[in-house]
């Protein structure tokens, strides 16, 4: 059975939450920790919708914090699936912190989430392909498809210095070493 593709906008989703104290460390900053939940959260949201099934978080590729949050702070997170293989989906979300008193927004934060679509027996399923209806759409898609890549030759690349290196067998010795290391 075909399934019908669905577009990017079918299955976008704007998570907003206010930053409230009991988010903030000492620094008074948002714990990176909260951001990492919105964030789960969002991805799942945006991710079950296109997939119209139970879906779960396989990795997060990247997580970048451009700049601090603060309490008080209205944070959006903005998420949208940029790929999809067969049962899984990458889901690029863009957070924007608001201070509502001056208006201001900030671009703090960006990360992609790839996630695995269940179905009713708790194994993978197919997804729906995603629909590309502009040039954006076609952008996020092939930048995702760059990073899986990326992913794929590093994990590839590692492997094979890893065997290489029998680092396997030396692993836990190195594991309780200190080394300082100077150049001049």
């Amino acid at each position: 059975m075909e399934l019908e593709a669905r577009s990017v906008r079918f299955s976008q989703t704007t998570l907003t939450e206010l930053m409230i104290p009991s988010y903030a460390n000492f620094g008074g900053k948002i714990h990176g920790g909260i951001l990492l939940s919105l964030i789960d959260k969002v991805a799942y949201a945006c991710a079950s919708r296109h997939a119209s099934t139970y879906c779960v978080t396989v990795s997060v590729d990247a997580v970048d914090f451009l700049e601090p949050v603060e309490v008080g702070d209205l944070v959006s997170l903005m998420a949208s699936v940029n790929y999809v293989g067969r049962t899984s989906l990458v889901i690029g979300i863009r957070i924007i912190a608001e201070n509502v008193r001056d208006g201001v927004q900030r671009h703090t934060n960006t990360s992609y989430v790839t996630m695995v679509a269940k179905g009713d027996d708790n194994k993978p399923t197919v997804v729906p392909p995603l629909l590309l209806e502009n040039e954006e759409d076609a952008r996020r898609f092939l930048e995702a498809v760059k990073r899986k890549e990326l992913k794929e030759a590093y994990r590839d690349a590692f492997d094979n210095a890893k065997t290489r290196m029998n680092v396997s067998q030396n692993l836990p010795s190195l594991a309780n070493q200190r080394c300082v290391v100077g150049w001049k």
